[in-house]
């Protein structure tokens, strides 16, 4: 059953004059605001009372990073070049992130609040290499903590465990299984909502017993995961642009 919520247009003007209609929708297991953009719009998530000034002023502060993408869209363009000192706005475990840089003695990594802070000596494009790396073995730990944990519970309940589970961008696919019980999940998963990523894991997992598409399988993904379908759904919709956004931040042009 999908959750109950109140779904009103928001009007957005943005510097150019044009005006971005945005879908505001407050989920009551929403625990801060949410922006995302897919083929189908613009949609911020929020807390159950979120006061509509606060919504507004969240809306603001991301009004470039929303007109942009939703240029993308349109036009079938890829983000923008990571560009060294440059601040951006990034999708992480689905929230809408701000990754500034910051000039420091060591090489470092750190989330606070909404912000992914990236600290190196020098912000210059000598340093560019440094901070793909960075951003790689941050954004691989984060998946790895959401895997162990539900590695924990499914596991049992299917009787299989893999043998290793490996990390790594991928071009096309979000996960496989090969013949030696090795899972394989995309790097850009990290990017996700945690339910997507959830979602391809349970599907990996549930090969281990059933190693084929059939009718038996899907039962088996929705005994354990209800709302697969969602998240297979949004990820159809969005994973184009989320490849491309890990693509940006660790792969070099």
């Amino acid at each position: 059953m999908s959750p109950e919520s109140e779904d009103q247009y928001l009007e957005l003007p943005t510097p150019t004059g044009e005006v971005i209609r945005v879908l505001r929708r407050s989920h009551p297991q929403a625990r801060r605001l949410r922006l995302t953009v897919t083929s189908g719009g613009a949609r911020v998530t929020c807390p159950k009372g979120t006061h509509p000034a606060q919504v507004f002023a969240f809306l603001r502060k991301h009004g470039e990073w929303l007109e942009r993408k939703l240029d993308e869209l349109h036009l079938g363009a890829q983000p923008p070049a990571l560009e060294p000192g440059a601040t951006t706005v990034i999708p992480l475990r689905g929230e809408t992130t701000r990754l500034i840089w910051r000039a420091g003695p060591y090489p470092r990594i750190e989330l606070l609040a909404d912000t992914l802070l990236l600290t190196l000596p020098q912000a210059n494009r000598r340093s560019l290499e440094t901070a793909r790396g960075l951003l790689q073995s941050y954004l691989d730990a984060q998946l790895r903590k959401d895997v162990s944990r539900w590695l924990a519970r499914y596991c049992p309940r299917l009787g299989y465990a893999p043998t290793v589970i490996r990390v790594r961008p991928l071009k096309s696919l979000w996960g496989s299984l090969d013949t030696r019980d090795r899972v394989t999940l995309d790097l850009a998963l990290a990017l996700a909502p945690p339910a997507a990523l959830k979602y391809v894991l349970v599907h990996e997992l549930c090969h281990l017993r059933i190693r084929s598409h059939s009718p038996r399988f899907w039962t088996l993904v929705a005994s354990i995961l209800p709302n697969w379908q969602e998240q297979r759904d949004w990820l159809r919709v969005n994973g184009q642009a989320l490849k491309a956004e890990l693509h940006r931040l660790v792969e070099a042009p």
